[in-house]
């Protein structure tokens, strides 16, 4: 069981409280992590990511055990903590300003 945070922004709209639990199939991805939010709450689609691409949108990040995994292949397995559901993986909205 993957948990994963989201932003307050995304919570709203999904009508989530602030963490979900997923079911994911080993090994734990990114990209299999972000399939499965996805499925489970379809209106989250192209939010997090764009719909053709499927790159991560701009101001949105992705942590997990204190590690930013933004730049990290889709592939990439995730930390074994998150994969156990010990830590949660987090959908962070960016901050901008000038």
């Amino acid at each position: 069981m993957i948990r994963v945070v989201l932003p307050q922004h995304l919570r709203t709209l999904a009508r989530v409280p602030e963490e979900v639990q997923l079911e994911v199939a080993p090994p734990a991805t990114l990209r299999s992590v972000l399939d499965a939010l996805e499925a489970g709450y379809p209106v989250l689609r192209g939010t997090i990511r764009g719909h053709g691409t499927q790159q991560r949108r701009p101001f949105v990040r992705f942590f997990a055990c204190e590690q930013d995994l933004s730049h990290e292949p889709p592939d990439a397995p995730l930390p074994d903590a998150v994969a156990a559901g010990a830590e949660p993986f987090l959908v962070v909205g960016a901050m901008a300003g000038g």
